[in-house]
């Protein structure tokens, strides 16, 4: 049986902005029952520059989806990328004052409260703090320390840390077009969520997500995320260069990419010429393919040795860090012709695309299975994720209560909180606990 939970997720793009509405039905596959798509015009690499254009294009994408779907949309889950994210690795460890009591999730968190007081430069916060492995007293590698004993609790964190002002300006924008802010999500992990499996988190994979703005990438190994990057490159400036090499408008530059582009220049004769036409009774110009493709080559060439130069960072090239399930691509850059191959040229890894379509329902329509929706569809199913585990705790932890001693039971049920708490208290994610706070500074700046 399918459940009747709604969620909505919002993907704030540099090209565009998706308003994307969906729940699951009865197989567990998720049944997209309106999107709304809008020309982003006020943000520029992943960061809003215009307020005002940024909320237009918001409302745009929602009344769309509303409209399509009949469902008023009221919260939203949002992605996080933008050239002002970025990450390091940090290391911490606590002293236990009982080292005869097992390791439970209040020293887990703890630990991870000592990460969060780390200084940051000026205006940066916080906003994912990500265990990696656990030691305890000398034993080393250890994924689950629950239950375990031991006096000193230490673990290696991938830290994501963002500019504060970003951050704020997009929950401003969601805000000010009568939306409330959900849950924030990073959105290279939205993405990963959307076409990676649990397979190739475990042998080890890099997500490389082409947006219009940025490059974003997502490191996994063991399941566990090692390693995140933004890099301020994207599919906009591929089109900007066409504009330029070819001396033509932006509108035509992204047609030419779209329609004629690859990024491998000896797939086109010399003899394979394209018309543009002029402008405004001006002479038509004559483009070869040829030209066109050595133009997106080179600069395809330098984002993706960018990213690679990030992958050995991670460590790709040890034995331990060895991504075997290769690289993945997705976003609107990935359906760019041979880029698939391009990559395994550079690399020499395995690469394949990445379609968001393996969550979907099998009715969903066919457009909304290409790459460049993988970061929306990776919003909706964090969003969904949320919805159910609230609903788990709601649904499973009270139990059932007979008509007529209803009204009683529910005051011993506000005086005793025990009985309406999980068994296993959840310990609220780190990105949680920064959404909980970060709604509460909007309130307050009213």
């Amino acid at each position: 049986m399918g459940n009747n939970k709604i969620a909505v997720g919002l993907d704030i793009g540099t090209t565009k902005i998706v308003a994307m509405i969906g729940r699951k039905n009865e197989y567990g596959k998720i049944e997209v029952v309106g999107t709304g798509k809008a020309k982003s015009l006020g943000v520029k690499r992943g960061v809003v520059s215009n307020i005002t254009q940024t909320i237009q294009s918001i409302q745009q994408a929602v009344e769309e989806a509303e409209s399509v779907s009949g469902i008023k949309i009221e919260n939203v889950v949002v992605g996080i990328a933008g050239q002002h994210i970025r990450s390091l690795q940090h290391s911490d460890y606590i002293t236990r004052t009982n080292a005869d009591e097992v390791i439970d999730d209040n020293d887990i968190e703890n630990l991870v409260n000592q990460v969060h007081k780390l200084v940051m430069l000026p205006g940066e916060e916080i906003i994912h703090v990500l265990p990696q492995e656990f030691k305890v007293d000398s034993q080393a590698d250890i994924k689950e320390p629950r239950g375990m004993y031991g006096g000193r609790l230490e673990a290696n964190f991938h830290v994501v840390v963002g500019q504060v002002s970003s951050i704020r300006n997009i929950g401003r924008c969601v805000k000010s077009a009568g939306l409330d802010l959900n849950q924030i999500t990073l959105e290279p992990l939205a993405s990963a969520s959307a076409v990676l499996s649990q397979e190739e988190k475990e042998a080890g994979v890099a997500l490389i997500d082409i947006g219009g703005g940025t490059t974003d990438l997502a490191i996994f190994k063991d399941g566990i995320i090692r390693h995140t990057a933004v890099i301020p490159f994207g599919g906009n400036v591929i089109t900007d260069d066409i504009k330029e090499g070819c001396s033509i408008i932006e509108k035509q530059a992204e047609l030419l990419k779209i329609k004629f582009g690859s990024a491998w220049p000896g797939e086109n004769k010399e003899t394979e010429i394209v018309s543009i036409p002029g402008l405004r009774g001006r002479e038509a110009k004559e483009i070869t393919l040829k030209n066109l493709s050595k133009i997106i080559h080179a600069r395809v060439q330098e984002i993706i040795e960018y990213v690679y130069t990030e992958i050995k960072d991670y460590g790709h090239e040890t034995q331990k860090g060895k991504l075997i399930a290769g690289i993945v691509l997705t976003g609107g850059g990935a359906q760019l012709k041979h880029l698939r191959q391009l990559v395994e040229y550079i690399t020499g890894m395995d690469v394949r695309i990445g379609y968001p379509n393996e969550h979907l329902a099998g009715d969903s329509e066919d457009a909304l299975s290409s790459p460049a929706y993988a970061t929306a569809v990776g919003l909706l199913i964090e969003g969904l994720k949320h919805e159910e585990k609230g609903e788990q705790i709601t649904q499973e932890s009270i139990p059932e209560i007979a008509p007529e001693t209803k009204t009683a039971t529910i005051e011993k049920l506000e005086n005793a909180p025990k009985v309406v708490e999980n068994p296993k208290p959840k310990m609220k994610s780190f990105l949680e606990k920064f959404t909980d706070r970060f709604k509460d500074f909007l309130d307050n700046a009213e």
